[in-house]
């Protein structure tokens, strides 16, 4: 009885062995199966990874080349707009210098002679007065009414007063021609000093008093004796012209805000311009005003194309950034600002003094 207990016994844990081995079959297909799908699933993510990354990757360039593009689109811009103004700026000086220059030189030409032919009538009058010292009663009435004495000795003072308005004139036109230069489109050795002081014979008017600034603009020039440049007179000019105009700007807000709470003569607005060389092979330009000063988040931006500080109307914020280009890209050179709020602000400018020996 006993041996069939354990015969069956025995069957059944055969059986159960049985089961327990097919169920371990079927459990290692399914962890097989859930490895294989494990692997697909990483697979698969890992493509999607993959194309996630290039497509980020086809982006940024994207964005890039974008960017590139809107920079030589406005780099474009501003080397046209600065074209049509120097280009306008031609017209403009040509047809001031051609519509002034004729009639001034034909009374500067002249008033030498008239001044002559009046002395002359003067001689005569005075040899008349010599041969016939009484006059007839019409003739002293003459006299008294052109008061005579007065007429020989104011006459003199007044054509050297028309000779000198004529020679200004002619000095203006000829600033106008030097600052312009737009016959020279090429690299030429020319004087710096020329230039500068061609721009501030422009600016004269805006250096002079006025109702709001009563002493006007002092212009220091500590000129150091420099050779001849080889640049774009014609643009380098203009950016003497944007800098110095700024800086009246700057002086004459300064004495507009500061007018009523002291008195004009302890503002001294000034503007400070000093040259130099710098070793050897370059010259410095430096222009300086005592105005307000430029805050360190206006200057971070100062040179950017349109910016500007000034009210709408009053600046399109492209002076300084084509300036900085003309600096920059035609000459090879540095331009620079340091200021700080109330300290005022200068304007460095850096070029080489041979621009073959640069592009050689």
């Amino acid at each position: 009885m006993q041996d069939i207990d354990y015969e069956s016994r025995l069957k059944e844990l055969e059986k159960t062995v049985r089961i327990l081995k097919k169920k371990l079959e079927r459990s290692e297909v399914d962890r097989e199966q859930l490895e294989n799908a494990s692997e697909l699933r990483e697979a698969v993510l890992k493509n999607v990874i993959r194309e996630l990354e290039e497509s980020q990757t086809a982006l940024e360039n994207r964005s890039k080349e974008l960017e590139t593009t809107l920079g030589n689109l406005k780099a474009l811009q501003l080397k046209l707009v600065a074209s049509e103004k120097m280009s306008a700026l031609g017209v403009l000086v040509a047809g001031i210098a051609h519509e002034i220059n004729n009639p001034v030189s034909f009374i500067y030409g002249n008033l030498n002679h008239a001044n002559n032919y009046f002395q002359d009538l003067l001689s005569l009058v005075e040899i008349y007065q010599k041969y016939y010292p009484k006059p007839v009663a019409a003739i002293k009435q003459k006299i008294r009414e052109i008061e005579l004495d007065f007429l020989k000795e104011d006459s003199e003072k007044l054509f050297q007063s028309m000779t000198g308005g004529a020679e200004r004139i002619c000095d203006i036109v000829k600033s106008l021609r030097t600052f312009s230069r737009l016959d020279e489109a090429e690299f030429k050795a020319v004087n710096i000093h020329d230039g500068i002081d061609s721009t501030l014979v422009i600016l004269n008017n805006r250096l002079k008093p006025s109702p709001d600034n009563l002493y006007g603009i002092k212009i220091i020039r500590n000129y150091g004796k420099l050779p001849l440049v080889e640049c774009y007179a014609g643009q380098l000019n203009q950016v003497f012209m944007n800098i110095l105009a700024n800086a009246t700007d700057a002086l004459d807000e300064k004495v507009i805000k500061h007018k009523q709470k002291q008195n004009q003569d302890l503002l001294n607005p000034k503007i400070d311009i000093c040259t130099k060389v710098i070793d050897h092979d370059w010259v410095e330009i430096s222009i300086a005003d005592n105005g307000l000063g430029i805050d360190e988040q206006v200057q971070t931006k100062l040179f950017d194309p349109f910016f500007t500080t000034k009210d709408v109307g009053k600046g399109t914020g492209l002076g300084l950034s084509i300036s900085y280009r003309i600096i920059i890209e035609l000459h090879g050179g540095k331009l620079k600002c340091h200021s700080t709020p109330g300290g005022g602000a200068t304007f460095v400018i850096q070029i080489p003094i041979r621009q073959s020996k640069i592009n050689s």
